[in-house]
Order: C-alpha cells, then sequence, then structure tokens
C-alpha cells in the first residue's frame, strides 16, 4: 500500500522525467528484451534493436499508461481496467513480465536521476510499479 510519503515521491520523481517519456520507455524495453529475452515474443513484428520506431512508439504508450496510473494513485484499478483487460484477455501477456519491466525501469530511472533516485524514492516506485503488476494481472485470476 502507497503512503502518502511513497505518493508525494512517486509525483516528484515522475515530474523530473517529463520531456523524456519516449526515451525511458526505449530504454526501458531495450533493457527489458535483453535481460529477459523470452519478453521478445510478444513482439515478434518489431525491430527489437535500440532505439527503433517500433521500441520508441511502444515505450511511449507503456510510459503514458504509468503517467495515467500516477495521476490515479487512489484508484489503480479503474484507472488501468483497460490495459489490464487487453493484457490478460488479447495479448495474453504472461503477468511474470510487469515485473520484469518494473525492475528494468527502476534501473532506468536509477540511471538517468543518479542521486536524486535516492533509497526512499526507489521503495516508492518499487511499491508503486508493484501495484501496478497486481492490477494488470487481476484479471488473470
Amino acid at each position: 500500500m502507497l503512503t502518502a510519503e511513497d505518493k508525494k515521491l512517486i509525483q516528484q520523481v515522475w515530474g523530473k522525467v517529463g520531456g523524456a517519456e519516449e526515451e525511458i520507455g526505449a530504454e526501458t524495453l531495450w533493457r527489458m528484451f535483453h535481460s529477459y529475452p523470452p519478453t521478445k515474443t510478444y513482439f515478434p513484428h518489431f525491430d527489437l534493436s535500440q532505439g527503433s520506431d517500433q521500441i520508441r512508439g511502444h515505450g511511449k504508450k507503456v510510459v503514458a499508461a504509468l503517467g495515467t496510473a500516477i495521476k490515479n494513485l487512489d484508484n489503480l484499478s479503474q484507472a488501468l481496467s483497460e490495459l489490464s483487460n487487453l493484457h490478460a484477455y488479447n495479448l495474453r501477456v504472461d503477468p511474470v513480465n510487469f515485473k520484469f519491466l518494473a525492475q528494468c525501469l527502476q534501473v532506468v530511472l536509477a540511471v538517468r536521476l543518479g542521486k536524486e533516485y535516492s533509497p526512499e524514492v526507489h521503495s516508492a516506485v518499487d511499491k508503486f510499479m508493484s501495484a501496478v503488476a497486481a492490477v494488470l494481472a487481476e484479471k488473470y485470476r
């Protein structure tokens, strides 16, 4: 469960990535595809090379969805309902992949933000991404 302090830290860190959403999303996906190669199976039609238009475009969508979630921290289930349906019923993505994405996003944020990505921020983002992963996996039950 996210505390008031967690929510504040998440919103602050998200404010610092403004303007770099596409790059952060692309870097996160590229890292995930290379750190966890089985995740590539969901993207057989993508050019999976670093910086490709497909990775950049999908990365931008991922970060936009996270931005929507951040604007709706008190109602993640409703905010991510359509995305949950899509991933569960249409795309049939194994929910473990949401955790892989979360881990890769953490690395990207830590590299980009350096000392600003404090242990407290890391913890808050980890809780947030765990909550997002749980919501996206809700429809699998």
